[in-house]
């Protein structure tokens, strides 16, 4: 088995098809995309696939190492980043093939009017478990 981080992305990845911002969503929408997401990991919890996930909010900040007895610097929030994750969920399976099948079917959760957004998502082994990966070069 090798762990993969399916990460989700507020922007920075190409536009979903269905392209509405999550704050323009209704409550049900917002509940049942949500939903989608529980019921998907439940369903790997019972395969043994699932191993964690969590959503993250879009703000946050920068921190940095400065120095011996100093304390750490930061910056931020930067809600003008590019890149913002939005939530990430740690799979374990067999093959890099299982990892994209699973990202590929996250990526059909339901955003405005209830339709698939058909985000995009970036799947990464974790570092260490390459050995059993087949990513394709």
């Amino acid at each position: 088995m090798a762990k993969y981080l399916l990460l989700k992305h507020y922007r920075g990845a190409p536009a979903p098809a269905n392209d509405v911002p999550m704050d323009q969503w209704t409550p049900q929408e917002i509940s049942a995309h949500v939903q989608y997401m529980q019921d998907f990991a439940a369903r790997l919890e019972k395969t043994g696939e699932f191993v964690d996930g969590q959503a993250l909010a879009p703000e946050g900040t920068w921190v940095r190492y400065d120095g011996e007895g100093r304390p750490p610097v930061t910056d931020g929030p930067f809600a003008e980043t590019k890149d913002l994750i939005a939530g990430w969920m740690v799979i374990d399976v067999d093959s890099y093939e299982r990892a994209i099948e699973l990202a590929g079917e996250l990526s059909a959760a339901p955003g405005a009017g209830g339709k698939p957004i058909h985000e995009w998502l970036e799947v990464r082994p974790f570092l260490g478990g390459h050995e059993h990966c087949t990513v394709p070069e």
